[in-house]
């Protein structure tokens, strides 16, 4: 992403964000500006590209705004860069120790600093965030064997990672809480939860994880059953290894992808 992105500055420190803006607008960048929490969510519909969360009076409002932004499911992922206050001022409009602890941002600053020394920080998050993704996988089959063999022409593919492996649908239900992958490979039959209830159970809980089912029962009426289940696709074992990669590139885009029976 080139200059012209979109920067939020949050902060109510009126000197401070009018030197960021001239600083960030002489090298292209887009500048919106809050003063408060409650400004800021009203102005996070302009869709920032990143967001520098400065200091705000209370100590606590900068907390709170970052808490508000990590829990919502289209901000989460905005490329933050946090400036604390300077440390006398921390007690007045910084931030506390435990809320520290909770911290999850892509660069910590303090104050005083100067807004040009922010600049290249923001064009390499910018960067970062820009670049392709890999597509995260969790194999689950109860098979040693099909889990390594997937997992070997997975690992050479430069678009995807394999995050892990179950061996049934409980212990899949468990690793998709725990790894979030965009997408699960998921078999039918396997022992103490079947492929299609742990399916339905994804489907539900975790929606953000696209289930593919690989099988080798490839009859019409399972396919049917599995898309009832929530599944975004279904591919038989016996299908060529290309399409099991294109299966899975198609459904960690939201599309359905339907081998054909014929």
């Amino acid at each position: 992403m080139g200059n012209n992105a979109k920067i939020l500055i949050i902060d109510d420190e009126p000197d401070f964000v009018e030197a960021c803006r001239r600083t960030f607008e002489a090298k292209l960048y887009q500048v919106v500006t809050a003063s408060s929490r409650a400004e800021a969510q009203e102005m996070i519909s302009t869709e920032p590209d990143i967001i520098v969360l400065g200091t705000m009076v209370p100590a606590g409002q900068a907390f709170a705004m970052h808490k508000w932004l990590k829990q919502h499911t289209k901000y989460k992922d905005i490329p933050l860069l946090v400036i604390d206050a300077r440390y006398e001022e921390r007690p007045i409009k910084g931030w506390r120790r435990f809320e520290g602890v909770q911290l999850e941002c892509e660069a910590y600053v303090t104050k005083p600093i100067e807004p040009a020394s922010l600049v290249p920080r923001i064009q390499s998050l910018l960067e970062e965030a820009t670049r392709p993704r890999k597509i995260r996988v969790l194999i689950i089959d109860d098979h040693t064997m099909v889990r390594h063999g997937i997992r070997a022409l997975l690992t050479v593919q430069k678009d995807m990672d394999v995050v892990g492996e179950a061996v049934n649908g409980q212990d899949a239900l468990e690793q998709v809480q725990r790894l979030s992958p965009n997408v699960a490979l998921m078999d039918i039959v396997m022992p103490v939860m079947s492929g299609l209830e742990a399916t339905r159970r994804i489907s539900k809980e975790c929606p953000l994880t696209k289930v593919l089912i690989l099988t080798q029962y490839d009859e019409e009426e399972n396919m049917l059953v599995a898309k009832q289940a929530g599944a975004h696709g279904f591919i038989p074992k016996k299908a060529a290894s290309s399409e099991l990669v294109e299966g899975i590139r198609a459904v960690s885009e939201g599309k359905y992808f339907s081998w054909s029976l014929v």
